[in-house]
């Protein structure tokens, strides 16, 4: 007795959304105008990334939003071999890049480029996805 075997190929699930809260929601906004903002605190001056309730200096809630520079310095990346969720499987291996931004804090985004050198000059781009944008990093213009 032979059976027939159905050979097609799993859909690949859709990609997670971003959870927009009222805290992200200036964040998600701009990023889906292709902006980098970020939380500055309106009592001492700090600037952080991710969105935060309170300033980790002073612990105000007063919060300002600034527009980024996106540019930075590669401070460390992982190149990911294994998926956190079955939608990025088809794009393994990928690579993930923490910057030093310019504006003193850190950001996680996926690698557009060749290979990394820690301290190499990048910048921040946003990608349009219908899940929401996708914030990622190419090398720099070189100036010379």
């Amino acid at each position: 007795m032979t059976h027939a075997m159905n050979l097609t190929m799993p859909k690949t699930p859709a990609r997670p959304s971003p959870k927009i809260t009222p805290l992200s929601a200036p964040y998600w906004e701009a990023a889906a105008q292709g902006r980098l903002l970020l939380q500055k605190c309106a009592s001492c001056g700090k600037v952080r990334h991710y969105p935060r309730m309170l300033c980790d200096a002073c612990y105000s809630a007063q919060t300002n939003w600034v527009q980024a520079s996106g540019r930075g310095k590669v401070h460390s990346w992982t190149v990911c071999h294994h998926a956190f969720h079955p939608s990025f499987v088809v794009d393994l291996p990928y690579t993930l890049v923490t910057v030093d931004l310019e504006e003193s804090v850190r950001a996680l985004g996926r690698w557009r480029g060749a290979g990394l050198v820690i301290g190499d000059a990048v910048v921040a781009q946003f990608e349009q996805r219908s899940e929401g944008p996708e914030l990622f990093f190419t090398a720099s213009p070189r100036t010379e």
